[in-house]
């Protein structure tokens, strides 16, 4: 069954607040459509933890700051309904951009030290358009849970930050990257890579890992980066944004893997923009 469409937040709000005099617990997944088996994977982990399940579809203009970007975007709001309708989500919510910045709109959250570095660095306003609609969303919904995935770790970090600084009373839950069979990771910018670009795109989950393993048993960071930076641009890769190792809570930069770890990486093929990231647990932690 397809799922209920709704496009204002009035509606939304009314819509929940049945389920909540029924006594049922509400999740929500946040998505900009072009919908993915990731993002099934995340509305799997809502059902499993709530009664209903809303998917949330608005493509922020917030969070751009390339406007070809946000041109080049797709939008496929019919396909991602009908992906949603075997999974019985209750309501897709998709507002127009009128509805979720209106007349008037100037409130923005910034979340500091998370959103520090890495796609922090590279994207200006980036995390600050993703902090202010999460918010907006998390409000409007009114949901006990939300579901993110760790392909997007830093995102990840920052809700877990604003919903605990806003007193935001929700359950952030953080789910496992989905990849393909040749372990590239599942994005909505796939789409956009050649047939060259395609084959060389694994590389990045191929020297992540990698360079995990040589971190976790005591490798010097500096020169683990180094030759994991240079194996990607031997692959192919036109441009290394970054690839670092960083606290898994905090996204401190860490000179060996002496604590929970991440390693994150960015790297560019042509003009698509390819993010990854993968833990890094020593054996003796």
């Amino acid at each position: 069954m397809s799922p209920s469409i709704l496009r204002t937040v009035a509606e939304l709000r009314e819509r929940v607040r049945t389920w909540r005099c029924a006594g049922e617990r509400v999740a929500v997944v946040p998505t900009m459509g072009a919908l993915h088996e990731g993002h099934l994977s995340l509305v799997e982990a809502a059902k499993a933890r709530a009664e209903r399940v809303i998917v949330t579809l608005f493509v922020n203009p917030r969070q751009f700051n390339n406007a070809s970007d946000l041109a080049a975007y797709p939008r496929t709001e019919a396909d991602d309904a009908a992906k949603l309708a075997p999974l019985a989500v209750d309501v897709l919510f998709a507002p127009a951009v009128e509805e979720m910045y209106g007349s008037g709109f100037s409130t923005t959250v910034s979340v500091t030290g998370v959103s520090d570095g890495l796609c922090g660095a590279h994207r200006p306003g980036h995390f600050d358009g993703v902090a202010t609609v999460v918010s907006k969303l998390l409000l409007q919904s009114e949901a006990d849970i939300a579901c993110f995935g760790e392909k997007d770790f830093q995102q990840l970090l920052v809700v877990r930050r604003l919903a605990a600084d806003l007193n935001i009373p929700v359950e952030i839950v953080g789910c496992p990257t989905v990849r393909e069979a040749d372990n590239l990771a599942l994005s909505s910018r796939n789409m956009r890579l050649t047939t060259a670009q395609r084959r060389i795109a694994p590389a990045i989950a191929d020297v992540l890992l990698k360079s995990a393993a040589h971190l976790a048993t005591g490798g010097d960071a500096a020169s683990v980066l180094e030759a994991a930076r240079n194996a990607l641009q031997k692959a192919g890769f036109d441009r290394v944004e970054y690839f670092e190792l960083r606290d898994a809570e905090t996204l401190e930069p860490l000179q060996h893997a002496d604590r929970p770890a991440r390693l994150l990486a960015a790297a560019w093929l042509g003009e698509t923009r390819l993010i990854d990231n993968v833990p890094v647990v020593p054996p003796n932690l």
